[in-house]
């Protein structure tokens, strides 16, 4: 039925689903909230900067709350103590949301293998994309950027992504 009125009608219908139109609509206005601890914030900031520009992306409008952003990069070295505050900000951020792992801290604790630095922010909260490098290039942010743009592209708007998490402080 729907090739014979696309037929009839020309360019002036298209066919699609509901995930496609929906997820065309998020991965290209994307509202990013930096949690920056260290350096890999800095970078974070050369990729927002003019000469790469992180909103020829989609994800221009870089926000100071959690409840106003779908995105959560987490940029740097992240502490026990601070996982309590990073797991509360990511409760507060509205869904669908989306976590980066900027640079070698945040995605595996680093260099420091120590008492006090989690390992890897993914046992505290679901990671999406990971980026390497200490710190990483603003390229590879912006890499991540587009990787994490083409996950939301297949994901159903009925499916709870994240609903068998267990991160260390569940």
């Amino acid at each position: 039925m729907a090739l014979g009125l696309e037929a009839n009608l020309g360019d002036t219908v298209i066919t699609t689903n509901l995930d496609v139109v929906v997820n065309w609509g998020r991965q290209y206005s994307l509202w990013p909230f930096v949690f920056g601890t260290a350096c890999c914030a800095i970078e974070f900031m050369s990729a927002a900067a003019s000469q790469h520009d992180v909103s020829r992306f989609g994800a221009e409008v870089v926000r100071f709350s959690p409840r106003q952003a779908d995105l959560m990069l987490v940029c740097g070295t992240i502490t026990y103590k601070q996982a309590p505050i990073l797991k509360r900000i990511y409760e507060q951020m509205p869904d669908p949301k989306w976590v980066i792992a900027v640079g070698a801290c945040a995605s595996s604790g680093g260099i420091y293998n120590n008492y006090c630095t989690v390992q890897g922010i993914d046992t505290i909260i679901p990671v999406d994309v990971y980026v390497s490098g200490c710190p990483p290039r603003p390229e590879t942010i912006l890499d991540a950027l587009i990787r994490l743009q083409d996950q939301i592209k297949g994901e159903s708007i009925l499916k709870d992504r994240h609903k068998d998490f267990k991160g260390i402080l569940d």
